[in-house]
């Protein structure tokens, strides 16, 4: 009979790409992942790997195999869950991780309420960016993850995640208090922004290249971006300096901060949608349904 911990390491060999990467993230040696591997193909009795260079890579049987395996941990992990969910209590730990804005003013509530109705419920909080943080939702390395999606730019469905909607974010221009934009107290055209110094989160984040999209297409112009930065406060620091603007989601709470002038966008009304996803699998767990209700309850408000 095929065992299910052997099966775990073939699906990871498969996720992860390397022997070296499976023994990292489940805190084995290289060299007992190897052998756990070498005996999964003897009791299969087919070859489920072969060697490409330094590299193991998968067989079509070992392939197969993945699928089969991600059934039947999908099945074990659906029925913990529902024992959990019979069992009444809600206690454990719940692995989080969010994209900055978010983690600054949605989850610290959200957390508050929780602790408050679930005190036995332990949350492990991780600044992390959607493209790092679902797949390790996808592969158990988390249970949560508060990520985004742009109306521009659809994000990759991962089939094993369900996802809940928390609430839409807008996104709108920051100013220097003294812009004369800024004066005029409505909506700001982005076309009358084309000749301004900008700032920017780095280019390989989502939403840099939705404000870079917006500028081309709606603006009509390429934005000179003279500062970078991901960090919403180095960002809001930079515009009450004088230093730029930027665009910002209404979750970096830039209309809280006197230093800066925050205006709509005058020809679309550009945003994004939070959610909250975890493994399809595991979402009935009683902690992370507490968890989940207590995000979607604080998005509410905030």
């Amino acid at each position: 009979m095929l065992d299910l911990r052997k099966l775990l390491l073939l699906r990871e060999l498969h996720a992860r790409g390397t022997v070296a990467a499976v023994a990292e993230a489940l805190a084995y040696t290289p060299s007992a992942v190897s052998q756990q591997l070498a005996q999964l193909q003897r009791e299969a009795g087919v070859p489920l790997t072969e060697r490409v260079g330094r590299r193991l890579r998968l067989t079509d049987a070992g392939l197969r195999l993945v699928d089969h395996a991600d059934v039947l941990l999908g099945r074990l992990e659906q029925a913990e869950a529902e024992l959990e969910d019979a069992a009444g209590a809600v206690r454990g730990r719940v692995r989080l991780a969010s994209l900055q804005t978010p983690l600054l003013s949605l989850v610290p509530p959200a957390l508050a309420v929780l602790a408050e109705r679930h005190p036995e419920v332990r949350v492990e909080v991780k600044e992390m960016e959607p493209e790092q943080s679902l797949p390790a939702v996808a592969l158990g390395e988390l249970d949560v993850a508060v990520a985004e999606e742009y109306d521009d730019a659809p994000r990759t469905r991962y089939t094993g995640l369900e996802r809940v909607e928390l609430c839409r974010d807008t996104i709108a221009v920051t100013l220097p208090p003294d812009h004369p934009k800024a004066r005029d107290g409505g909506p700001v055209a982005l076309r009358d922004l084309a000749g301004e110094t900008w700032l920017s989160p780095h280019p390989d984040t989502q939403f840099a290249r939705t404000q870079l999209r917006s500028c081309r297409l709606i603006g009509g112009f390429e934005p000179e971006v003279l500062h970078w930065a991901n960090d919403t406060a180095i960002l809001l620091a930079l515009v009450a300096a004088g230093q730029g603007i930027v665009m910002l989601p209404g979750l970096s709470n830039a209309e809280r901060d006197e230093r800066v002038v925050v205006r709509p966008i005058a020809e679309a009304d550009l945003g994004r949608t939070i959610y909250a996803f975890s493994r399809r699998t595991a979402a009935g767990r009683p902690t992370i349904k507490a968890v989940v209700a207590a995000l979607r309850e604080t998005a509410l408000t905030v």
